[in-house]
Protein backbone atom coordinates (compact mmCIF):
# COMPACT_ATOMS: atom_id res chain seq x y z
CA UNK A 1 0.00 0.00 0.00
CA UNK A 2 1.74 3.78 -1.18
CA UNK A 3 2.11 5.54 1.76
CA UNK A 4 -0.27 8.28 1.47
CA UNK A 5 0.10 12.31 2.25
CA UNK A 6 -1.94 12.86 5.06
CA UNK A 7 -2.01 10.73 8.88
CA UNK A 8 -2.84 7.11 7.99
CA UNK A 9 -3.88 4.90 11.07
CA UNK A 10 -2.22 1.99 9.69
CA UNK A 11 1.12 2.94 7.81
CA UNK A 12 3.20 5.99 9.80
CA UNK A 13 6.45 7.08 9.29
CA UNK A 14 8.41 4.45 10.41
CA UNK A 15 6.16 1.83 9.16
CA UNK A 16 3.02 -0.24 10.36
CA UNK A 17 2.18 1.71 13.30
CA UNK A 18 1.66 -0.60 16.55
CA UNK A 19 -2.34 -0.98 16.46
CA UNK A 20 -2.15 -2.79 13.46
CA UNK A 21 1.19 -4.86 13.57
CA UNK A 22 -0.61 -7.66 14.38
CA UNK A 23 -3.30 -7.44 11.99
CA UNK A 24 -0.94 -6.43 9.22
CA UNK A 25 1.37 -9.47 9.32
CA UNK A 26 -2.04 -12.05 9.30
CA UNK A 27 -3.71 -10.03 6.10
CA UNK A 28 0.13 -10.68 4.52
CA UNK A 29 -0.03 -13.87 4.84
CA UNK A 30 -3.68 -14.06 2.89
CA UNK A 31 -4.28 -15.36 -0.26
CA UNK A 32 -5.50 -12.67 -2.17
CA UNK A 33 -8.21 -14.87 -3.85
CA UNK A 34 -9.62 -15.73 -0.34
CA UNK A 35 -10.06 -12.25 0.61
CA UNK A 36 -11.42 -11.53 -2.43
CA UNK A 37 -14.25 -14.81 -1.96
CA UNK A 38 -14.53 -13.21 1.83
CA UNK A 39 -15.59 -9.51 0.54
CA UNK A 40 -18.57 -11.19 -1.55
CA UNK A 41 -19.39 -13.51 1.30
CA UNK A 42 -20.06 -10.28 3.43
CA UNK A 43 -22.34 -8.79 0.90
CA UNK A 44 -24.26 -11.80 0.57
CA UNK A 45 -24.81 -11.80 4.42
CA UNK A 46 -25.82 -8.22 4.54
CA UNK A 47 -28.34 -9.40 1.94
CA UNK A 48 -29.43 -12.34 3.29
CA UNK A 49 -29.66 -10.21 6.75
CA UNK A 50 -31.79 -7.31 5.51
CA UNK A 51 -29.43 -4.99 6.82
CA UNK A 52 -30.36 -2.04 3.80
CA UNK A 53 -31.69 1.29 4.17
CA UNK A 54 -33.41 3.48 1.98
CA UNK A 55 -32.61 6.56 0.15
CA UNK A 56 -35.02 9.62 -0.49
CA UNK A 57 -34.74 10.84 -3.43
CA UNK A 58 -37.50 13.34 -5.51
CA UNK A 59 -39.43 9.90 -6.61
CA UNK A 60 -40.10 7.02 -4.43
CA UNK A 61 -37.30 5.43 -1.59
CA UNK A 62 -34.74 3.17 -3.08
CA UNK A 63 -33.64 0.40 -0.40
CA UNK A 64 -29.61 -0.03 -0.49
CA UNK A 65 -27.03 -2.36 0.62
CA UNK A 66 -24.46 -0.41 2.66
CA UNK A 67 -20.91 -1.19 1.61
CA UNK A 68 -18.98 -3.28 4.03
CA UNK A 69 -14.87 -3.36 3.73
CA UNK A 70 -13.77 -5.95 5.68
CA UNK A 71 -10.40 -4.59 6.89
CA UNK A 72 -10.77 -3.49 10.42
CA UNK A 73 -10.16 -0.26 11.52
CA UNK A 74 -7.92 -0.52 14.87
CA UNK A 75 -7.20 1.32 17.78
CA UNK A 76 -5.13 1.15 20.53
CA UNK A 77 -6.37 1.48 23.82
CA UNK A 78 -4.66 4.24 25.05
CA UNK A 79 -5.90 5.79 21.96
CA UNK A 80 -9.30 4.98 22.87
CA UNK A 81 -9.24 5.64 26.49
CA UNK A 82 -8.40 9.60 25.54
CA UNK A 83 -11.25 9.52 23.26
CA UNK A 84 -13.76 8.13 25.65
CA UNK A 85 -13.08 10.20 27.99
CA UNK A 86 -13.67 13.22 26.39
CA UNK A 87 -17.08 11.91 24.75
CA UNK A 88 -18.16 11.17 28.63
CA UNK A 89 -17.20 14.84 29.21
CA UNK A 90 -18.95 16.39 26.38
CA UNK A 91 -22.43 14.32 26.60
CA UNK A 92 -22.75 15.24 30.58
CA UNK A 93 -22.28 18.65 29.37
CA UNK A 94 -24.75 18.12 26.84
CA UNK A 95 -27.54 16.83 29.39
CA UNK A 96 -26.80 19.63 31.77
CA UNK A 97 -27.48 21.89 28.98
CA UNK A 98 -30.49 20.57 28.09
CA UNK A 99 -31.90 20.61 31.54
CA UNK A 100 -30.90 24.04 31.94
CA UNK A 101 -32.25 25.43 28.70
CA UNK A 102 -35.52 23.87 29.62
CA UNK A 103 -35.31 25.08 33.12
CA UNK A 104 -33.30 28.60 34.28
CA UNK A 105 -31.69 28.65 31.46
CA UNK A 106 -28.30 29.63 33.61
CA UNK A 107 -26.25 29.70 30.53
CA UNK A 108 -28.36 32.38 28.72
CA UNK A 109 -28.23 34.80 31.24
CA UNK A 110 -24.47 34.59 32.03
CA UNK A 111 -24.51 35.67 27.95
CA UNK A 112 -22.39 32.40 26.81
CA UNK A 113 -24.47 31.71 24.21
CA UNK A 114 -27.15 34.34 22.33
CA UNK A 115 -30.36 33.94 23.44
CA UNK A 116 -31.90 34.12 19.90
CA UNK A 117 -29.66 30.60 19.34
CA UNK A 118 -32.54 29.26 21.62
CA UNK A 119 -35.67 31.29 20.89
CA UNK A 120 -35.30 31.18 17.10
CA UNK A 121 -34.06 27.35 17.26
CA UNK A 122 -36.27 25.06 15.20
CA UNK A 123 -35.77 22.33 17.64
CA UNK A 124 -36.49 23.73 20.71
CA UNK A 125 -39.85 23.27 22.12
CA UNK A 126 -42.14 25.54 24.19
CA UNK A 127 -43.83 22.76 25.57
CA UNK A 128 -40.42 21.04 27.51
CA UNK A 129 -40.11 23.80 29.88
CA UNK A 130 -40.32 23.21 33.69
CA UNK A 131 -39.11 19.56 32.84
CA UNK A 132 -36.98 17.48 34.34
CA UNK A 133 -37.53 13.77 32.41
CA UNK A 134 -37.20 10.34 34.67
CA UNK A 135 -34.03 10.55 35.96
CA UNK A 136 -32.63 13.87 35.21
CA UNK A 137 -31.73 12.29 31.25
CA UNK A 138 -32.41 13.93 28.19
CA UNK A 139 -30.13 12.41 26.17
CA UNK A 140 -30.18 8.54 26.66
CA UNK A 141 -27.82 7.80 23.44
CA UNK A 142 -25.93 9.94 21.90
CA UNK A 143 -23.88 9.44 18.57
CA UNK A 144 -20.58 11.92 18.76
CA UNK A 145 -18.86 11.86 15.01
CA UNK A 146 -15.05 12.32 15.44
CA UNK A 147 -12.74 12.22 12.45
CA UNK A 148 -8.76 12.30 12.96
CA UNK A 149 -6.01 14.40 11.75
CA UNK A 150 -3.07 13.07 13.34
CA UNK A 151 -1.59 10.73 15.94
CA UNK A 152 -3.27 12.22 18.87
CA UNK A 153 -5.52 15.07 16.97
CA UNK A 154 -9.44 14.32 17.46
CA UNK A 155 -12.06 16.52 16.50
CA UNK A 156 -15.57 16.28 16.95
CA UNK A 157 -17.35 16.94 13.76
CA UNK A 158 -20.92 17.19 15.05
CA UNK A 159 -23.51 15.93 18.05
CA UNK A 160 -26.22 13.63 17.43
CA UNK A 161 -28.52 14.04 20.32
CA UNK A 162 -31.90 13.03 18.99
CA UNK A 163 -31.97 9.47 17.51
CA UNK A 164 -28.49 8.90 16.50
CA UNK A 165 -28.58 6.00 14.08
CA UNK A 166 -26.08 3.10 12.77
CA UNK A 167 -25.72 1.14 15.83
CA UNK A 168 -26.97 -1.97 14.08
CA UNK A 169 -24.29 -1.55 11.58
CA UNK A 170 -21.81 -1.55 14.35
CA UNK A 171 -22.99 -5.02 15.83
CA UNK A 172 -23.25 -6.61 12.51
CA UNK A 173 -20.00 -5.85 11.07
CA UNK A 174 -18.27 -6.90 14.08
CA UNK A 175 -20.52 -10.11 14.08
CA UNK A 176 -19.58 -10.88 9.99
CA UNK A 177 -16.11 -10.36 11.16
CA UNK A 178 -16.33 -12.77 13.49
CA UNK A 179 -18.23 -15.35 11.25
CA UNK A 180 -15.57 -14.70 8.42
CA UNK A 181 -12.07 -14.82 10.15
CA UNK A 182 -12.59 -16.23 13.57
CA UNK A 183 -8.88 -17.12 14.07
CA UNK A 184 -8.10 -12.94 13.43
CA UNK A 185 -9.98 -12.82 17.16
CA UNK A 186 -7.86 -15.68 19.12
CA UNK A 187 -4.31 -13.78 17.62
CA UNK A 188 -5.57 -10.32 18.40
CA UNK A 189 -7.37 -9.26 21.39
CA UNK A 190 -9.92 -6.78 20.31
CA UNK A 191 -12.76 -5.51 22.92
CA UNK A 192 -16.22 -6.57 23.08
CA UNK A 193 -19.11 -4.57 21.35
CA UNK A 194 -22.13 -7.54 21.67
CA UNK A 195 -22.84 -6.13 24.91
CA UNK A 196 -24.49 -3.01 23.58
CA UNK A 197 -27.95 -4.38 22.89
CA UNK A 198 -27.75 -5.62 27.25
CA UNK A 199 -26.73 -2.21 28.35
CA UNK A 200 -29.16 -0.19 25.99
CA UNK A 201 -31.79 -2.11 27.88
CA UNK A 202 -30.58 -1.43 30.96
CA UNK A 203 -29.48 2.21 30.98
CA UNK A 204 -33.03 2.53 29.72
CA UNK A 205 -34.54 0.57 32.76
CA UNK A 206 -32.50 2.57 35.06
CA UNK A 207 -34.60 5.76 33.89
CA UNK A 208 -37.99 4.30 33.98
CA UNK A 209 -40.42 6.50 35.85
CA UNK A 210 -41.23 6.52 39.83
CA UNK A 211 -44.85 5.31 38.88
CA UNK A 212 -42.88 1.96 37.33
CA UNK A 213 -43.58 -0.80 39.97
CA UNK A 214 -41.41 -3.72 39.31
CA UNK A 215 -39.21 -4.62 35.88
CA UNK A 216 -39.74 -1.87 33.17
CA UNK A 217 -41.61 -2.56 30.32
CA UNK A 218 -39.62 -1.39 27.41
CA UNK A 219 -40.53 -0.73 23.79
CA UNK A 220 -39.43 0.76 20.59
CA UNK A 221 -41.06 3.16 18.75
CA UNK A 222 -40.68 3.03 15.00
CA UNK A 223 -42.29 4.81 12.09
CA UNK A 224 -42.78 2.21 10.05
CA UNK A 225 -41.49 -0.29 7.64
CA UNK A 226 -40.46 2.40 5.10
CA UNK A 227 -38.25 4.40 7.17
CA UNK A 228 -34.96 4.61 6.19
CA UNK A 229 -33.84 2.99 9.78
CA UNK A 230 -36.40 0.25 9.82
CA UNK A 231 -34.23 -2.46 10.18
CA UNK A 232 -32.41 -0.86 13.06
CA UNK A 233 -35.12 -0.23 15.14
CA UNK A 234 -36.52 -4.24 14.46
CA UNK A 235 -33.10 -5.24 15.11
CA UNK A 236 -32.39 -3.88 18.47
CA UNK A 237 -36.04 -4.22 19.85
CA UNK A 238 -35.71 -8.19 19.34
CA UNK A 239 -31.55 -7.95 20.57
CA UNK A 240 -32.93 -5.90 23.50
CA UNK A 241 -35.91 -8.15 24.07
CA UNK A 242 -37.97 -4.74 24.07
CA UNK A 243 -41.48 -4.71 22.00
CA UNK A 244 -41.65 -3.33 18.50
CA UNK A 245 -44.65 -0.98 18.32
CA UNK A 246 -46.10 1.76 15.93
CA UNK A 247 -48.50 4.68 16.74
CA UNK A 248 -51.23 3.34 16.18
CA UNK A 249 -50.31 0.14 18.90
CA UNK A 250 -50.44 2.70 21.59
CA UNK A 251 -52.60 4.97 23.57
CA UNK A 252 -53.08 6.95 27.12
CA UNK A 253 -54.66 4.36 29.66
CA UNK A 254 -55.55 5.66 32.77
CA UNK A 255 -52.93 8.46 32.99
CA UNK A 256 -50.33 5.86 31.15
CA UNK A 257 -48.59 4.88 27.95
CA UNK A 258 -50.40 0.86 27.47
CA UNK A 259 -49.80 -1.32 24.60
CA UNK A 260 -51.95 -3.46 22.46
CA UNK A 261 -51.73 -7.15 23.38
CA UNK A 262 -53.80 -10.39 22.32
CA UNK A 263 -54.43 -9.84 26.25
CA UNK A 264 -55.41 -6.13 26.32
CA UNK A 265 -54.13 -3.29 26.83
CA UNK A 266 -50.42 -3.54 28.77
CA UNK A 267 -48.08 -0.62 29.99
CA UNK A 268 -45.46 0.67 28.75
CA UNK A 269 -43.17 2.45 31.21
CA UNK A 270 -39.72 3.04 28.60
CA UNK A 271 -40.47 4.30 24.93
CA UNK A 272 -37.37 4.39 22.88
CA UNK A 273 -38.17 6.22 20.18
CA UNK A 274 -37.15 6.53 16.81
CA UNK A 275 -40.10 8.86 15.55
CA UNK A 276 -38.79 12.64 15.09
CA UNK A 277 -40.27 15.37 17.91
CA UNK A 278 -42.63 16.88 15.34
CA UNK A 279 -44.93 13.54 14.51
CA UNK A 280 -44.65 12.01 18.22
CA UNK A 281 -48.50 13.81 19.61
CA UNK A 282 -50.75 14.91 17.13
CA UNK A 283 -52.78 16.81 20.14
CA UNK A 284 -48.91 18.67 20.56
CA UNK A 285 -47.23 19.50 17.69
CA UNK A 286 -48.21 18.38 14.24
CA UNK A 287 -51.99 17.24 14.16
CA UNK A 288 -51.67 15.62 10.77
CA UNK A 289 -48.80 12.97 12.26
CA UNK A 290 -50.26 9.23 12.04
CA UNK A 291 -46.92 7.88 13.59
CA UNK A 292 -47.35 9.26 16.70
CA UNK A 293 -49.14 8.72 20.12
CA UNK A 294 -52.22 11.16 20.53
CA UNK A 295 -51.86 12.45 24.56
CA UNK A 296 -48.42 10.71 25.11
CA UNK A 297 -46.76 14.30 25.98
CA UNK A 298 -49.37 14.80 28.48
CA UNK A 299 -48.66 11.28 30.04
CA UNK A 300 -45.02 12.37 29.53
CA UNK A 301 -45.01 16.23 31.31
CA UNK A 302 -46.72 14.05 34.73
CA UNK A 303 -44.13 12.03 34.98
CA UNK A 304 -45.57 8.36 34.09
CA UNK A 305 -43.54 7.10 31.24
CA UNK A 306 -40.16 7.71 29.98
CA UNK A 307 -38.99 8.75 26.20
CA UNK A 308 -35.66 8.30 24.65
CA UNK A 309 -34.19 10.56 23.89
CA UNK A 310 -36.42 13.34 25.41
CA UNK A 311 -38.34 15.91 23.27
CA UNK A 312 -36.78 18.48 22.44
CA UNK A 313 -33.01 17.30 22.84
CA UNK A 314 -32.72 18.75 18.92
CA UNK A 315 -31.22 22.13 20.20
CA UNK A 316 -28.14 20.08 21.01
CA UNK A 317 -27.96 18.84 17.86
CA UNK A 318 -28.09 22.15 16.17
CA UNK A 319 -24.56 22.98 14.53
CA UNK A 320 -24.90 26.54 15.55
CA UNK A 321 -25.30 25.48 18.98
CA UNK A 322 -22.28 23.12 18.10
CA UNK A 323 -20.03 26.38 17.71
CA UNK A 324 -20.52 27.19 21.57
CA UNK A 325 -20.37 23.23 22.44
CA UNK A 326 -16.41 24.49 24.46
CA UNK A 327 -18.30 27.49 26.14
CA UNK A 328 -20.78 24.98 26.81
CA UNK A 329 -18.77 21.94 28.25
CA UNK A 330 -16.58 24.97 30.48
CA UNK A 331 -19.84 26.14 31.85
CA UNK A 332 -20.84 23.04 33.07
CA UNK A 333 -18.32 20.73 33.81
CA UNK A 334 -15.72 23.91 35.24
CA UNK A 335 -13.29 21.89 32.59
CA UNK A 336 -12.07 22.75 29.34
CA UNK A 337 -13.03 20.76 26.78
CA UNK A 338 -10.77 17.67 26.38
CA UNK A 339 -12.20 16.78 22.58
CA UNK A 340 -11.67 19.83 20.32
CA UNK A 341 -13.96 21.32 17.86
CA UNK A 342 -13.85 21.64 14.29
CA UNK A 343 -13.15 26.16 13.65
CA UNK A 344 -16.98 27.29 12.54
CA UNK A 345 -18.11 30.00 11.09
CA UNK A 346 -21.77 31.27 11.44
CA UNK A 347 -22.98 32.71 8.83
CA UNK A 348 -25.39 34.33 10.45
CA UNK A 349 -22.67 36.98 11.72
CA UNK A 350 -21.62 39.58 8.87
CA UNK A 351 -18.24 39.07 9.34
CA UNK A 352 -18.17 35.06 9.06
CA UNK A 353 -20.33 35.51 5.99
CA UNK A 354 -18.42 37.91 4.04
CA UNK A 355 -15.59 35.18 4.58
CA UNK A 356 -17.49 32.35 3.87
CA UNK A 357 -18.96 34.06 1.07
CA UNK A 358 -15.22 34.75 -0.45
CA UNK A 359 -13.90 31.35 0.51
CA UNK A 360 -16.51 28.56 -0.60
CA UNK A 361 -14.52 27.39 -2.83
CA UNK A 362 -12.19 26.03 -0.02
CA UNK A 363 -14.75 25.37 2.94
CA UNK A 364 -17.44 23.09 3.62
CA UNK A 365 -21.10 24.71 4.10
CA UNK A 366 -23.50 22.86 5.87
CA UNK A 367 -27.14 23.11 6.88
CA UNK A 368 -27.55 24.16 10.76
CA UNK A 369 -30.23 21.48 11.19
CA UNK A 370 -29.03 19.13 8.16
CA UNK A 371 -28.08 15.56 8.48
CA UNK A 372 -26.99 12.66 6.42
CA UNK A 373 -24.70 14.73 4.38
CA UNK A 374 -27.72 16.50 2.76
CA UNK A 375 -27.65 20.37 1.65
CA UNK A 376 -24.01 20.57 2.14
CA UNK A 377 -21.34 22.08 0.37
CA UNK A 378 -17.62 20.40 -0.17
CA UNK A 379 -16.12 23.18 -1.41
CA UNK A 380 -12.88 22.03 -2.57
CA UNK A 381 -14.75 18.75 -4.59
CA UNK A 382 -18.00 21.28 -5.97
CA UNK A 383 -17.90 23.07 -9.54
CA UNK A 384 -17.77 26.20 -10.40
CA UNK A 385 -21.80 26.02 -11.22
CA UNK A 386 -22.56 24.22 -7.63
CA UNK A 387 -20.66 27.14 -5.82
CA UNK A 388 -22.80 30.08 -7.53
CA UNK A 389 -25.92 28.15 -6.58
CA UNK A 390 -24.95 28.00 -3.23
CA UNK A 391 -23.49 31.12 -2.95
CA UNK A 392 -27.26 32.03 -3.98
CA UNK A 393 -28.71 29.87 -1.13
CA UNK A 394 -26.05 31.44 1.55
CA UNK A 395 -27.15 35.08 0.56
CA UNK A 396 -31.21 34.70 1.41
CA UNK A 397 -30.89 32.69 4.20
CA UNK A 398 -27.35 32.89 6.08
CA UNK A 399 -29.01 31.90 9.26
CA UNK A 400 -29.33 28.61 8.34
CA UNK A 401 -26.18 27.57 7.77
CA UNK A 402 -22.47 27.51 9.18
CA UNK A 403 -19.02 26.74 7.54
CA UNK A 404 -16.01 24.81 7.97
CA UNK A 405 -12.24 24.58 6.77
CA UNK A 406 -11.73 20.74 5.05
CA UNK A 407 -9.62 18.88 6.99
CA UNK A 408 -7.06 16.60 6.38
CA UNK A 409 -8.97 13.76 7.51
CA UNK A 410 -6.85 10.35 8.85
CA UNK A 411 -7.12 7.44 5.84
CA UNK A 412 -7.35 3.87 6.67
CA UNK A 413 -6.72 0.97 4.26
CA UNK A 414 -9.71 -0.73 2.40
CA UNK A 415 -9.45 -3.70 0.32
CA UNK A 416 -9.80 -3.50 -3.79
CA UNK A 417 -8.32 -5.68 -6.19
CA UNK A 418 -4.68 -4.36 -6.12
CA UNK A 419 -4.75 -4.99 -2.25
CA UNK A 420 -5.08 -1.67 0.08
CA UNK A 421 -5.78 1.65 -0.82
CA UNK A 422 -6.22 4.33 1.82
CA UNK A 423 -9.87 6.07 2.21
CA UNK A 424 -11.07 8.73 4.65
CA UNK A 425 -12.77 7.90 7.09
CA UNK A 426 -14.80 9.24 10.40
CA UNK A 427 -16.11 7.61 13.40
CA UNK A 428 -19.78 7.39 15.17
CA UNK A 429 -18.85 6.01 19.27
CA UNK A 430 -22.57 5.45 20.96
CA UNK A 431 -22.57 6.50 24.62
CA UNK A 432 -25.58 5.27 27.02
CA UNK A 433 -26.49 8.16 29.59
CA UNK A 434 -28.53 6.88 32.93
CA UNK A 435 -28.54 8.03 36.74
CA UNK A 436 -25.76 5.57 36.88
CA UNK A 437 -23.35 6.84 34.50
CA UNK A 438 -22.50 7.19 30.59
CA UNK A 439 -21.57 4.02 29.20
CA UNK A 440 -19.65 4.30 26.14
CA UNK A 441 -19.08 0.69 23.95
CA UNK A 442 -15.88 0.63 22.60
CA UNK A 443 -15.54 1.38 18.91
CA UNK A 444 -18.13 2.86 17.39
CA UNK A 445 -19.07 3.18 13.70
CA UNK A 446 -16.58 4.02 11.35
CA UNK A 447 -18.21 5.28 7.88
CA UNK A 448 -15.70 5.52 4.90
CA UNK A 449 -15.72 6.98 1.87
CA UNK A 450 -15.04 4.42 -0.61
CA UNK A 451 -14.12 6.68 -3.65
CA UNK A 452 -10.14 7.93 -4.12
CA UNK A 453 -9.94 11.22 -2.22
CA UNK A 454 -13.91 11.92 -1.43
CA UNK A 455 -14.16 13.18 2.50
CA UNK A 456 -18.06 12.14 2.05
CA UNK A 457 -18.77 9.05 4.51
CA UNK A 458 -22.83 8.99 4.77
CA UNK A 459 -24.28 5.83 3.46
CA UNK A 460 -26.42 7.85 1.45
CA UNK A 461 -24.46 9.26 -0.24
CA UNK A 462 -22.34 6.24 -1.23
CA UNK A 463 -20.14 5.73 1.59
CA UNK A 464 -19.62 2.27 3.47
CA UNK A 465 -18.75 0.90 6.83
CA UNK A 466 -16.41 -1.17 8.54
CA UNK A 467 -15.57 -3.29 11.52
CA UNK A 468 -13.75 -1.21 14.66
CA UNK A 469 -11.63 -2.48 16.78
CA UNK A 470 -10.71 -1.38 20.21
CA UNK A 471 -7.16 -3.18 21.54
CA UNK A 472 -7.57 -4.83 24.93
CA UNK A 473 -4.23 -3.63 25.70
Amino acid sequence: MEKPDMFDEMLGADGVRHPYSAYHNWFEAQDAGRLAKKHKEAEAFFRRTGITFNVYGQSEAQERLIPFDLVPRIMSNREWTKLAKGIEQRVTALNAFLHDIYNRQEILRAGRIPKELISRNEAFLPQMMGMTPPGGVFTHIVGTDIVRTGEDEFFVLEDNARTPSGVSYMLENRETMLQMFPELFSKIKVQAVSNYPQALRQSLSACAPKTCDGKPNVAVLTPGIYNSAYYEHSFLADQMGAHLVEGHDLRVVDGHIAMRTTRGYKRVDVIYRRVDDEYLDPLTFNPSSMLGVPGIMDVYRAGNVTIANAPGTGVADDKAIYSYMPDIIEFYTGEKAILKNVETYRCSEPDSLQYVLDNLADLVVKEVHGSGGYGMLVGPAASKKEIAAFREKLKKKPSAYIAQPTLSLSTVPIFVKKGLAPRHVDLRPFALVSPQGVNITPGGLTRVALKAGSLVVNSSQGGGTKDTWVLED
